[in-house]
């Protein structure tokens, strides 16, 4: 009966991993389909979020499940606990990657993004991509330092977040409204995606030390988000 048990938890462990793989995979489709007027790469990514919210579900179940039949206590019980908010964590995530990939397609044939912004949009999405690779290897291996480090790495999102807005209050930004809505929650989305794969390193970081990591309060959204 344990081994079924401890079965079942490993399982939760790996429907996680798969969840970042897939959130991650996402993002750098929903890039490349943002910047490329990508309509049907677009599609793909906004149905397969679908795949994740079946895991985040399916996670949700198993994890009720162990809570009612094996009531589990200390380190079992914290575990369970932590693999229920990560999993909130990366479906969330994987909802902003489809977001980004809906502006795609909700202004395709047009690009979403000027060329003057491509650079910064492209770095972003591959850091929000890579920080979510990150999540996925620290639910395998636990590594609490390799879990802080994702912090630096979210700091070059902000920076590059604060980069966007520099050039939409620039006097000389000429692309129009519609694009400086675009472009302003398309640069939110990534943001907000690179938080919830440093919100993962963080629960790892107390699933192993039983210890939250010290972490800076975020000021609240300017638009409303995942």
């Amino acid at each position: 009966m344990r081994d079924a048990y401890h079965e079942e938890l490993d399982s939760v462990g790996a429907d996680l991993v798969e969840m970042a793989r897939l959130a991650g995979s996402a993002m750098g489709r929903a890039t490349a389909a943002l910047l490329d007027a990508d309509l049907q790469l677009a599609q793909r990514v906004i149905s397969a979020d679908a795949r994740i919210n079946e895991l985040h579900h399916a996670l949700e179940e198993k994890a009720i499940t162990l809570l009612a039949r094996q009531q589990p206590v200390a380190g079992d019980l914290r575990t369970v606990v932590t693999s229920l908010r990560m999993s909130a964590d990366l479906e969330r995530a994987g909802d902003l990657a489809r977001n980004v990939a809906t502006i795609a397609r909700l202004r395709h044939p047009v690009q979403a993004v000027p060329g003057d912004l491509h650079r910064t949009i492209l770095e972003m999405g591959q850091l929000a991509q890579r920080l979510m690779a990150q999540a996925g290897e620290v639910l395998l291996t636990h590594d609490t330092v390799a879990a802080l480090q994702m912090e630096k790495d979210d700091d070059r999102m902000d920076e590059l977040h604060r980069t966007i807005f520099q050039h939409l209050m620039d006097e000389r930004w000429k692309h129009g409204v519609e694009t400086a809505v675009d472009v302003t929650l398309a640069a939110r989305y990534y943001e907000r995606f690179a938080d919830h794969a440093v919100s993962v390193g963080h629960r790892v970081i107390y699933l192993v030390t039983g210890e939250h990591a010290d972490v800076q309060p975020t000021p609240p959204p300017i638009f409303p988000t995942a």
